[in-house]
């Protein structure tokens, strides 16, 4: 028991941290918070900057909250940055709900409020445009609060995050929350280094591994849920698979293996996915009529036991294989009271048909007079939307669903829906949203539950398994801190879902950071014009990507010296008493090498005339394919784009599918076996068009037999067709090699193992040499190259120290084509564009096609064609100019929108403009925001009469449904 004096002093110390900022905020929450939320504020307090790496729902936004509180209290400003405009809105709210919108401001790409309040929650990038601007804004300014910090190993994005952290000024004080890392420490060191000069205090790096909110993990196989770890005597840490789920797995299997049939097969279509027998009425109640949450632990009901006790030992799935649909799904999550739930789907089609598949089975997992106010509330926020428009976006199931307590998420919806279902759902107004993963980039969005459909999705290029990073933060939205006792990850059994795998999922750690950082046009003019080209040089040494660069030199030079030292053991091994048996090697290595090089060379050579041939490829002609998804042969249905970098014409199949062609699809150059007329304005995206043009296809041209292309195979493997000079120096080092004294040598191929393998040892030891000076200045060398190469093009004086008045207009683009951008604006290729055409123009330099989307590159007008035509010039001349100066090119302008974006800007409605465009509504509104930013910089930057028509354009781009999310 603690003396007096020693309970004295406690409360003297209590009283004392009471009195501080840091006490004064802690008591204004009333709630407790974790010592790392504690620590962190303290540290903050002190003056020191910290990163704060903690679980997805930990609480990290209180201690970024402080800053602002501390920013306010002590009279300084503060900064509050976010990767997404979502997230912004989110921030923007909740601050003006503690501090009062007179003291809050938000600045995003399209909305700017009270910009120069105290406390301003924005973008990062319009942060990083701040700094380069010399912004009058940024006087005074005290804390930068770095939200999803993470978000710098952004391939596109993140370079945006080490810019601001580099460039801000030391008295800032900068607050980084990220999730957890498996690298913070070294993150905090670069920190450290380009923040506090090396100075230990300078930052505190503060991780918390702990979940608030307990999260278990299930696997569902068929309707029946079961843990996915040992949990008997063990906590959420257990890392040893359930017997018993590896057991029903194998039940599972055998069943599927025997044979399947629907279980509701016959049912009425929107029903189906039903378990036989009933177990919903229809409006969403379990058999007793009641909500099916009931309490327990983890919320299990009496109506759920009598479920169990109603089913056979395995509850079979009404999809192929027994696995639960989606409405299965929702019903076992209801009747085990694990709703709210969030179901991740990979798909934006899959998220909108698991609605529809609800709506037509008539569930409803909220009562109805919490629907209709979720009625009143969505007319309300929709009351600006064209209604016109309103059918168009597909509103009326939009808003059944959510009447009903469900709803899709994801980037092709309107962002104004999705703020919407954000709301609703945050709010506890809707019970489950079936998403995309966008969903889990830093959206306040928490769950009871969350689902995954599958574990393997489309990461832009191709589909790939889901990382261990990924189903961390997926998952991590499951458990509402303060109102679930624990949370539930679910991953839906299917045939080739290993449990043993989803447990590697669920149990790793490692998740380093790694920068995306690489410099750009735009930044090398800004760095110039800021601190000029040496300074900058300086600057770009200590970004986080060549402090990673410069850290994993250490080990390659290590393995270089082991390897060095492997050589000269691998050496006396083959020495040989008959003659030099390296000299022996040299040559058999040579001739190994050589007889590789020209298989390549034979293999290019083909793939040259197969591009070749491609490229003269015109509408109408029938080839040949390869007899596999594909078909065994196809009608050309648009030739090879004009300027195109690679030849891709597109062909219908005859099996009805629309291809691109590629050289990679093929083996041997494609032989035209036929032709057949194409309609005039065939549209690809018409069911009935494929149809119909792929039985004319299979009446006209005889179908060939499944194979190669002309010409065979055997080319490759012989040679005979592709002869090359080299084979004279092949046939050399073969006599030089029979005439060798180690030739007879009776040991001659013990020796031969050996000198394989120093010359093995040679090419890797070689290849980290190489790998050691590529690391060492990278991204200072790129800086170099783009300062040589802007010099040339007359952005930078012809010494690169200082930018000209070209370069000024430079300053002011930041897009990916930054430089197609500038050198339009120079050479004039936008004027007498009218603002609808310009709008049209640019929408080619923001938009990219999504995956497979094949997008008619309809041009509007003339004058339209002809400046993308100049443009497509102009890249070319970049792309060449950025191979001459070893770097890395950009990506062609694509006009695939062009034809709606010049609808919208000339006043048409949503429905014409959407028309056989083959693009979601979401989609289109998000790339004219992009359109009208990119329109904004262009008026900043460009002479007087291109910048009217880019004002007029982005007017004209901001009506209706674009319009309609941006914050009042």
């Amino acid at each position: 028991m603690s003396s007096p004096a020693e309970q004295y002093a406690r409360a003297r110390e209590r009283a004392a941290r009471a009195a501080t900022p840091a006490g004064r905020f802690t008591q204004s929450l009333g709630f407790e918070l974790d010592p790392f939320q504690l620590e962190a504020i303290q540290a903050v307090q002190d003056g020191a900057g910290v990163l704060v790496a903690a679980p997805t729902g930990a609480g990290k936004t209180v201690v970024g909250e402080f800053a602002v509180a501390l920013a306010l209290e002590t009279g300084r400003k503060a900064f509050y940055t976010t990767p997404i405009k979502a997230l912004s809105n989110q921030k923007y709210h909740d601050l003006v709900e503690r501090h009062g919108s007179a003291n809050v401001g938000l600045l995003t790409g399209d909305s700017s409020v009270n910009g120069e309040a105290p406390v301003v929650v924005m973008t990062t990038e319009v942060l990083r445009n701040m700094m380069y601007s010399s912004s009058p804004t940024l006087t005074g300014l005290g804390f930068v609060v770095m939200d999803e910090v993470h978000y710098l190993a952004d391939r596109w994005r993140g370079a945006v995050w080490e810019e601001v952290i580099i460039h801000l000024p030391p008295s800032v004080q900068v607050v980084s929350l990220s999730a957890t890392v498996s690298n913070a420490e070294e993150f905090g060191d670069w920190l450290r280094a380009v923040r506090g000069g090396g100075n230990p205090e300078s930052l505190r790096v503060i991780v918390s591994e702990h979940r608030p909110v307990p999260l278990w993990q299930h696997m569902m196989v068929g309707t029946q849920m079961l843990d996915l770890f040992v949990t008997e005597g063990a906590g959420p840490g257990s890392t040893r698979v359930n017997p018993e789920l590896l057991q029903r797995i194998s039940q599972a299997e055998r069943s599927a293996s025997s044979g399947w049939s629907r279980e509701d097969a016959g049912g009425p279509r929107g029903r189906r996915g039903e378990p036989r027998g009933g177990g919903r009425d229809g409006r969403g109640r379990g058999r007793d009529g009641g909500r099916g949450r009931g309490g327990g632990e983890r919320g299990r009901s009496d109506s759920r036991r009598r479920y169990d006790d109603a089913v056979p030992v395995l509850e079979r799935g009404a999809l192929p294989g027994g696995v639960a649909s989606r409405a299965q799904v929702i019903d076992r999550l209801d009747r085990e009271g694990l709703l709210p739930a969030i179901t991740f789907i990979f798909s934006r089609a899959g998220c909108d048909a698991a609605v529809a598949q609800l709506l037509g089975r008539g569930a409803r997992l909220v009562p109805e007079e919490d629907g209709r106010r979720v009625r009143d509330l969505v007319q309300q926020r929709v009351a600006e939307v064209d209604p016109a428009d309103l059918g168009v976006l597909g509103y009326h199931d939009f808003v059944e669903g959510l009447a009903r307590g469900y709803a899709a998420h994801h980037a092709g919806m309107l962002p104004l829906f999705r703020e919407i279902v954000e709301e609703l759902f945050t709010h506890g107004r809707l019970r489950a949203v079936f998403a995309t993963e966008t969903l889990a980039l830093g959206i306040n969005m928490p769950a009871r539950t969350v689902v995954l459909e599958k574990l393997v999705k489309f990461n832009g290029e191709t589909h790939a398994p889901v990382t261990p990073a990924e189903y961390t933060q997926l998952t991590g939205r499951a458990g509402r801190r303060g109102i679930d006792v624990e949370g539930h990850g679910v991953v839906l059994w299917r045939r080739g879902v290993d449990p043993v795998d989803v447990a590697g999922l669920a149990s790793t750690r490692t998740y380093p950071l790694r920068s995306s950082f690489r410099p750009s046009s735009n930044m090398a003019v800004n760095l110039v014009a800021q601190y000029g080209r040496d300074r900058a040089h300086e600057l770009l040494q200590s970004s986080f990507a060549q402090f990673q660069a410069d850290r994993s030199v250490v080990g390659l030079t290590t393995r270089v010296r082991e390897n060095e030292t492997a050589l000269e053991g691998y050496a006396e091994a083959m020495r040989c008493d008959r003659g030099d048996f390296r000299e022996y090697g040299r040559m058999r290595h040579e001739l190994g090498e050589l007889e590789k090089k020209l298989a390549r060379q034979r293999q290019h050579e083909r793939r040259s005339d197969i591009a070749r041939s491609l490229e003269e490829l015109a509408p109408g002609q029938v080839i040949q394919l390869d007899g596999g998804r594909k078909g065994t042969m196809g009608v050309v249905i648009r030739g090879t784009k004009r300027a195109s970098a690679a030849p891709e014409p597109t062909v219908l199949t005859s099996n009805g599918s629309v291809q691109r062609l590629t050289v990679a699809g093929f083996k041997d150059v494609p032989e035209v076996i036929g032709t057949l007329r194409v309609p005039t304005g065939f549209n690809s995206r018409s069911p009935r068009a494929r149809k119909d043009l792929a039985s004319a296809l299979r009446d006209t041209v005889r179908e060939p037999r499944p194979g190669p292309g002309r010409g065979g195979g055997a080319d490759e493997e012989s040679g005979t067709a592709y002869p090359h000079r080299g084979e004279a120096r092949v046939d050399e080092l073969r006599a030089q090699l029979r005439a060798h004294p180690c030739h007879g040598c009776p040991e001659r191929e013990d020796h031969a193992r050996w000198a394989a393998r120093w010359w093995q040892l040679r090419r890797e030891t070689d290849d980290l040499q190489r790998r050691v000076a590529e690391r060492t200045h990278t991204v200072a060398r790129t800086f170099e190259r783009i300062c040589d190469l802007l010099a040339g093009l007359g952005y930078l004086t012809p010494d690169g120290q200082q930018v000209t008045p070209e370069g000024q207009r430079l300053r002011r683009i930041y897009t990916e084509l930054d430089l197609v951008v500038a050198e339009s604006l120079r050479r004039g290729t936008w004027r007498r564009l009218t603002p609808a055409d310009l709008a049209a123009v640019v929408s080619s330099l923001i938009h990219e096609a999504r995956g497979d989307e094949v997008l008619d590159a309809r041009m509007p007008t003339v004058e339209v064609e002809e400046a993308l035509g100049e443009m497509g010039a102009i890249w070319r001349e970049v792309l060449s100019l950025k191979s001459e100066h070893r770097l890395e090119g950009d990506r062609e302008p694509d006009p695939g929108i062009a034809w709606m974006v010049h609808r919208w800007a000339s006043g048409r409605g949503l429905d014409e403009v959407l028309r056989d465009g083959g693009m979601s509504a979401g989609d289109f509104v998000r790339r004219c925001k992009q359109v009208v930013d990119l329109l904004g910089q262009v008026a900043q930057a460009a002479e007087p009469e291109v910048a009217r028509a880019a004002r007029r354009a982005s007017d004209a781009m901001l009506r209706g449904v674009v319009a309609a999310d941006r914050l009042d």
